[in-house]
């Protein structure tokens, strides 16, 4: 039965889908395709039309066993009363068996089924509103991925790489950022639930698996989001001068951060979606005014060119010298750009808000990869053209405007407007980042408690379907931020925020783990790959490659405390803490539990594809963008 408080009706409703499912799971068998089309459309009334925001817990497929429901009948919904329960514990099955070799067969065929219909049909679907459409999502993942990394971050890949070596390191991580999007594109359109990866890993690959996952992205999201609020602060000083204590903005980003994680999904993608064009706009406005700066277009400035590729060079000696010494610059790099397209990934964590999502997350997926890509790209190529790689002003930590590389351009071309300018830009994107992480957290931490992975009281949702709890401990932590008013403390606090970096490269290994064993799966069931709603036939090839790729970069991100006279117990931690933490808690559950890997054919994807194949979806499609508005919308479509 379900627990205390919290209503039959959303249980029969559940139920009803649930079996319904079974029904679609078994048809072959008997043969009636009239029931399977009937529990086809039970399935899609409950998950697209049920609107209780009121859930009840998983519960082991093994404790449970489904009863065939009722055709659906429009006109006699039961769904609002509590009579007639079809979901009961310990029950047998009304139909008639012969022999306990069938009925155990049965019986297994069913708990399989169940398992998957739990993680496919997915609660969340009737607690959550579908308000973010394609372009919601494309904005989400360019939001995410443009901050602080490319406005200020850039400086430092060109002084420790050369022009040419951070181009071909931001080139190299482009290629595995393309691999995991596609990747995660192809399993999110098959399971597109809220949680994204981490539901997906604990489906292919171990429950276990995706605990360790989901809880080391709420920890990651949890401390990112005080961080940027800390980094806003930071950032107004270059206006105030000291003269508006932090605490005012503190408060003032807290209390609209929160406010916007407690509107509707909608808002907060409109939200997004301004600031993400904004940044768009600004990074293609301080690109061209680059290659202006460059070609010599500013009155009073001579042409620069590619001089600074001739001198000091195109790459850079780092540590060691000689070809050592500029491999070591090229793959410190690369270690870095890691973090600068972090935030790609986040886009597919609220699959279960947006629309039609089988079709708008691989879209979402492939475009954003090519745009945020060309950005970064274009604006490495720029950078290292504006500034020479031993430039002192591009040494230290990247928390001032004045070591941008575009502001020690345009001072030098004497535009004093500038530095403003990038000051504004980056305050936006760093808040723009913190509703991204606050989204992202608190989805993950939902589709955690969905699985019992996390306290059932960040299931509840409001009447507009915001998981407000989860919100609310968000909000709770982003009081951290005031740990900024005392020195000594925003240290420490910086330092425990850099031992999630190498959260981002565990978040890419999962995402392509799961891709992986997901095709594994497929052959081993006789499955066809053009029966997944988004393919491409090379992704088979590259997602092996961009895995052993990042678990080189997360073994050799740390690197240089091994080199002689270069230990740095911060960042030795900072580097490979998260390497142990992920792992303890991995084993840690998995002991506790007592999970086991999923074998290849055990995975229900049977269920999976019938419900993606069969799934009827109201046409939500945007219709084409008209007018002036297609200048400007091929950035999202």
């Amino acid at each position: 039965m379900a627990p205390s408080g919290w209503g039959a009706s959303k249980m029969d409703g559940d139920a009803a889908a649930r079996g319904a499912l079974l029904r679609t799971a078994n048809s072959n068998s008997s043969g009636d395709k009239t029931k399977t089309a009937a529990a086809a459309m039970t399935v899609n009334y409950h998950t697209i039309n049920n609107t209780d925001h009121r859930y009840d817990s998983p519960r082991s497929s093994a404790d449970l066993t489904y009863l065939d429901p009722e055709p659906y009948d429009p006109d006699n919904d039961t769904m609002g009363s509590s009579s007639s329960p079809i979901l009961e514990s310990q029950q047998q099955l009304p139909q008639q068996r012969e022999g306990a070799e069938e009925e155990e067969d049965q019986e297994d065929g069913h708990a399989a089924a169940a398992a998957a219909a739990d993680l496919v049909t997915t609660t969340e679907s009737r607690s959550l509103t579908r308000g973010l459409a394609q372009r919601h999502l494309s904005m989400l993942g360019i939001a995410g991925s443009i901050g602080t990394g490319l406005f200020l971050g850039l400086g430092g890949a060109v002084a420790r790489g050369g022009p040419l070596g951070a181009l071909l390191g931001y080139f190299v991580i482009g290629l595995i950022v393309c691999a995991v999007q596609f990747a995660l594109g192809e399993v999110a359109s098959l399971l597109p639930v809220t949680g994204s990866f981490v539901r997906h890993a604990e489906f292919l690959v171990d429950p276990a698996w995706g605990f360790a996952i989901g809880w080391n992205l709420v920890y990651g999201n949890v401390l990112s989001i005080p961080s940027e609020i800390t980094a806003i602060c930071v950032l107004f000083e270059y206006w105030t001068e000291g003269r508006v204590s932090p605490a005012v903005f503190i408060v003032f980003f807290v209390v609209v951060t929160v406010g916007v994680g407690m509107a509707l999904v909608r808002v907060f993608g409109e939200v997004e979606f301004v600031f993400a064009m904004l940044k768009v706009v600004l990074v293609v406005f301080l690109i061209l005014l680059g290659l202006v700066i460059d070609l010599g277009g500013i009155p009073g400035t001579e042409r620069i060119g590619f001089r600074y590729w001739k001198s000091p060079g195109p790459f850079v000696e780092y540590i060691a010298t000689g070809d050592w010494g500029r491999f070591l610059g090229f793959w410190s790099v690369m270690t870095g750009a890691v973090f600068s397209f972090a935030g790609v990934e986040s886009l597919a964590m609220a699959a279960a808000e947006t629309r039609n999502p089988r079709k708008a997350i691989p879209r979402a997926c492939k475009r954003v990869f090519a745009r945020v890509v060309l950005f970064y790209m274009l604006a490495v190529l720029v950078v290292g053209m504006l500034v020479a790689s031993d430039d002192p002003r591009l040494d230290g930590s990247g928390d001032s405007v004045a070591q941008s590389p575009f502001v020690i351009a345009a001072s030098a071309a004497g535009i004093k407007a500038i530095p403003s300018v990038v000051n504004a830009i980056v305050i936006t994107s760093a808040w723009s980042a913190s509703n991204q992480s606050l989204l992202a957290g608190t989805r993950v931490l939902y589709g955690l408690a969905l699985k019992g992975q996390a306290p059932k009281i960040f299931l509840r949702t409001t009447s507009w379907g915001t998981p407000y709890m989860c919100v609310l401990l968000f909000g709770v932590f982003m009081s951290l931020s005031f740990m900024s008013l005392s020195e000594r403390a925003i240290n420490v606090f910086w330092w425990l925020v850099r031992l999630t970096s190498a959260g981002v490269l565990v978040s890419w290994s999962s995402i392509l783990v799961n891709h992986i064993r997901l095709r594994k799966a497929m052959d081993r069931q006789g499955i066809a790959y053009t029966r997944l709603p988004w393919s491409s036939w090379w992704t088979v090839y590259s997602s092996p490659v961009a895995l052993f790729m990042c678990i080189v970069i997360l073994l050799t991100g740390g690197f240089s405390v091994f080199t002689k006279g270069n230990w740095d117990a911060a960042t030795f931690v900072s580097s490979y803490l998260d390497i142990p933490i992920v792992l303890i808690a991995y084993l840690a559950w998995k002991f506790y539990k007592k999970t086991k890997i999923v074998s290849l054919d055990d995975i229900p994807l049977d269920i999976a594809f019938e419900q993606a194949e069969d799934a009827i979806f109201e046409d939500l499609e945007e219709g084409k963008t008209k007018g002036w508005v297609r200048v400007v919308s091929w950035i999202w479509d």
